[in-house]
């Protein structure tokens, strides 16, 4: 039993340092969207090496607290802004101020 305790926190661990693996490549993307330009969800999955995984970016961005990464410079492939973890309007109203709306 003790072995296969093991086994599942092997499979867990490897699960998780790859969705972090993927968590730093979108960040990393997205660190670069200068102000005044905006990429889509699925231009920052696509950058970070996982074409499909727009909705993905969208689970790690909402989770994202650094100030330091402009987060609200992704919007959805239809032009609306789309969600932000300080709401809607806040984002509407950063990306308005720096010209990107």
């Amino acid at each position: 039993m003790r072995k296969s305790k093991s086994n599942s926190r092997t499979v867990k661990q490897h699960i998780t340092s790859r969705q972090t693996d993927f968590a730093r490549r979108v960040f990393s993307v997205v660190s670069k969207i200068p102000r005044g330009k905006t990429l889509t969800y699925k231009q920052v999955a696509l950058r970070a090496g996982r074409p499909n995984a727009f909705r993905a970016v969208g689970n790690i961005l909402n989770k994202n607290h650094d100030p330091s990464i402009p987060c609200h410079r992704v919007i959805r492939s239809d032009g609306k802004p789309g969600g932000y973890n300080r709401g809607r309007k806040t984002k509407i109203r950063i990306l308005k101020s720096e010209g990107a709306l």
